[in-house]
């Protein structure tokens, strides 16, 4: 017969789906890799069953903790509400989480909280696709402002699959210097980037460099590997790099800085599209999306 389920075991879970490692859930909750293990330990052996399915990229959940998870999120939000009353904390019922990836976060976002009108409280919260759709799934987000590329498949291999919203779709673009011999240029040619010393992002998957051009023939001079965004137009704008740059951040980029678009290959078109965990969004959650969507049509 089953045990007793800890709340403590229960946040293990949520945070091991959203985080994807048993490392990086002991960073989030500030415990200890081995407090996390015993958390684990406990949880499974009150479950009866194994919970997490340990692989070398990372930890995913097994059928069993795909089916308690949400229960754990309803659980967790119950208990987080009741201490929040108990300490005369307010509870917002218009709150939205949502989360977006960096560039989305710098371009798109700002424009959306300020169209919103006072009683829809957001909170943002900036990471990667991958890790997005871990908290999507994990119950720590209700909508996800996320990057899509070609071509385009599911965002995970779970089901049933995350309702998505195409916002935008637009070619991708190259960053330049001013000082760049490209500057007075409106387009290059695919090949003419051969060479090019880039300055790229961080991957969490172990793909292609987010930052490089894709498809470049042998392997592409990546001298610069950061993750900030706004330190890959420093360099950009310093002449030592390039880099490329969704067209939805192109207000965005100081004046020392221009873009191309590339010809001469397959167009690279790059999606921007709100994510939401399956089923029913909250009314403000749905406003929220509302607000997204006639933001990217002006």
């Amino acid at each position: 017969m089953p045990g007793e389920l800890s709340p403590s075991g229960l946040r293990v879970l949520r945070e091991v789906a959203q985080r994807g490692s048993f490392t990086a859930a002991a960073r989030a909750l500030g415990y200890t890799q081995s407090a996390v293990s015993r958390q684990v330990m406990v949880l499974e052996k009150a479950a009866g069953r194994a919970l997490f399915e340990r692989r070398r990229d990372g930890v995913t959940l097994t059928v069993a903790g795909a089916r308690l998870l949400p229960r754990a999120i309803r659980i967790l939000d119950e208990l987080d509400a009741a201490a929040g009353e108990l300490t005369g904390d307010p509870v917002a019922s218009g709150a939205v989480r949502l989360g977006a990836f960096p560039t989305a976060t710098a371009a798109l976002i700002p424009g959306v909280l300020r169209a919103l009108p006072g009683d829809v409280v957001v909170s943002v919260r900036e990471g990667s696709t991958p890790t997005l759709v871990r908290s999507l799934r994990a119950g720590t987000l209700d909508l996800a402002v996320l990057a899509h590329v070609p071509p385009f498949r599911p965002l995970d291999a779970e089901t049933p699959a995350l309702p998505l919203v195409t916002l935008a779709e637009r070619e991708l673009l190259v960053c330049i210097g001013a000082g760049h011999p490209f500057a007075a240029r409106d387009a290059v040619e695919a090949d003419e980037l051969v060479g090019q010393v880039w300055v790229a992002g961080r991957s969490d998957t172990g793909e292609a460099l987010p930052g490089v051009w894709p498809g470049l023939p042998g392997r592409p001079d990546v001298r610069y590997v950061v993750r900030d965004w706004w330190s890959k137009l420093r360099l950009v704008a310093a002449g030592l790099a390039v880099t490329t740059m969704p067209a939805v951040a192109v207000d965005l980029l100081p004046d020392d800085v221009r873009t191309v678009a590339v010809r001469g290959a397959a167009r690279e078109m790059r999606r921007l599209v709100l994510a939401h965990r399956p089923g029913p969004l909250s009314d403000a959650a749905r406003y929220v999306a509302d607000v997204l969507r006639r933001q990217t049509r002006l």
